[in-house]
């Protein structure tokens, strides 16, 4: 295996340590979908939490299956988004990893929730639970769905809306609406991002410095601390150790076979095995749309309404199938793809883009290799670790 190590990952444990801390010991805090207005919380001066990070962290910890069952019996099926039903397990069973990894006896008590139904339906029943548990206030943004292309009718429903959140934020954090600190903001979440696009695009290169499992543990700054000064100087950080690698000729494989670009959500709890399977293996996972999830080019302080609109209302997820299939087939020219798994999360249907013929259309017209990996972000009852091996060596054979 190789010894190859990405060191700015001190710095990230670090970072999370601190956001977590200063969740705790905040006076005001907001919750907020992963893909929400996050810059115009921190306008307000809440510190922002957001569920669905902690739904991968109890995938990532393997302890979702122990929670998903007090959702079932709540009434909320088991094959519907299993970070929610991990999640409001958890909250009913008061376990959580956040108390062993960063000493939080919970998650934060809310002063405000918001959503953002841009990803899925299933926010807002999920965000709407929690609302009545802590007879907290909430708002839902319902931007329009499944876009080929964002209209300027669009970028204005979803302004309007962004705007009408103002006085229940003024309400919640007891602070008035100040454009300039908007602003700002916006500017600090968009100089973070395009760093953020920076180090992905390193990926880019023959010997890519980062594997799509090395990014989906370092964009959780760009997840949680969007609009902050220590997400900015992270991916600063970050950006220049893997650029120094790219000069030196380092790579986390020296001399890969394939290069593989992954759709969908990650399996959480696997993400070990897959990295080794593919190291392993001398195939390089080297981008995926999940990591470019958070990179908003259209953001812009001088308007900070409508270009957040626009940013949070194009994103990958909330597109149609015609537009899904031009940003997948312009990354496999950009990333030099040999082949692409599409991960079929069972109990994440908006993310699954497996189901209406795009690898075959992908393979036709693209040539690359495609291959289904059936699974789910958290509950692994959905997984069969010896069937996806056989099907991922074979589909790496293929692409040889």
């Amino acid at each position: 295996m190789s010894d190859y190590k990405i060191h700015t990952t001190k710095d990230l444990k670090q970072l999370m340590n601190g956001y977590f801390s200063d969740l705790s010991n905040s006076k005001k805090v907001a919750w907020c979908t992963s893909v929400g207005p996050a810059e115009l919380l921190r306008s307000f001066g809440f510190e922002v939490y957001f569920p669905e990070n902690h739904g991968a962290l109890l995938g990532a910890s393997r302890t979702a299956m122990d929670f998903i069952p007090e959702s079932v019996k709540l009434g909320y099926a088991g094959d519907i988004c299993s970070y929610l039903t991990a999640d409001i397990g958890s909250y009913l069973q008061n376990k959580t990893p956040l108390t062993k990894q960063y000493g939080m006896d919970g998650v934060p008590k809310p002063d405000l929730i918001v959503y953002n139904t841009n990803q899925c339906r299933e926010v807002q029943d999920w965000f709407m639970w929690f609302a009545k548990e802590f007879n907290c206030p909430i708002f839902g943004i319902k931007p329009p769905r499944y876009l080929d292309e964002v209209s300027k009718e669009d970028i204005e429903d979803v302004s309007a809306q962004f705007k009408e959140m103002i006085p229940l934020c003024e309400s919640a954090s007891e602070n008035k609406f100040d454009i300039d600190r908007f602003r700002h903001t916006l500017n600090l979440s968009k100089e973070a991002t395009d760093l953020w696009k920076d180090c992905l695009n390193t990926g880019k290169n023959s010997l890519s410095p980062i594997s799509f499992f090395d990014g989906t543990i370092h964009m959780g700054p760009i997840v949680v601390l969007r609009g902050t000064e220590k997400a900015k100087e992270y991916y600063q950080k970050l950006y220049q150790e893997l650029q120094n690698n790219v000069d030196n000729g380092n790579g986390f494989l020296q001399k890969p076979d394939s290069r593989v670009y992954w759709e969908g959500m990650p399996i959480w709890g696997k993400l070990r095995y897959f990295s080794n399977l593919f190291s392993e293996n001398n195939s390089a996972v080297v981008a995926s749309t999940y990591c470019n999830s958070w990179i908003f080019d259209s953001f812009d302080s001088k308007d900070p309404f409508a270009s957040s609109a626009l940013a949070y209302t194009e994103i990958f997820i909330n597109r149609s199938e015609e537009a899904k299939f031009k940003i997948l087939k312009k990354h496999i020219q950009e990333f030099n793809i040999n082949g692409m798994i599409f991960h079929d999360a069972k109990t994440c249907f908006n993310n699954s883009n497996a189901r209406f013929g795009m690898p075959q259309r992908l393979k036709e017209e693209t040539g690359i290799e495609t291959l289904v990996i059936e699974g789910d972000l958290c509950d692994l009852r959905f997984f069969s670790e010896g069937q996806t091996t056989t099907k991922v060596e074979t589909f790496i054979e293929q692409m040889s």
